[in-house]
């Protein structure tokens, strides 16, 4: 069997292949955060900008900063919870 013949058998294997790659869903590891999603201060809320998504708002214990899912037209993102001046909403860290 030639190497011609070969490759156009593996074709369509390497094509399922990429195409079913594509299906998989990403997770988000995000140190077990997800068990406090939505419940973030009132002091937190007060700050936040309008137009973020405070229901899917959560902690993470990385940055000590407050991050939302975004929801786009393709994924979901996680995007820093921002205060109505701009700057990411965090806790204050202790040396």
């Amino acid at each position: 069997m030639s190497e011609v013949d070969m490759q156009k058998r593996n074709a369509p294997i390497i094509a399922a292949t990429l195409v079913l790659a594509g299906c998989a869903v990403p997770t988000l590891d995000d140190g077990g955060a997800r068990n406090e999603v939505g419940s973030v201060p009132e002091a937190v809320i007060a700050l936040a900008a309008p137009g973020q998504d405070l229901t899917t708002a959560r902690l993470r214990p990385e940055d000590g900063c407050y991050w939302y899912e975004h929801s786009g037209p393709v994924e979901n993102t996680l995007v820093p919870l921002r205060s109505t001046g701009g700057n990411p909403i965090c806790t204050s860290r202790q040396s």
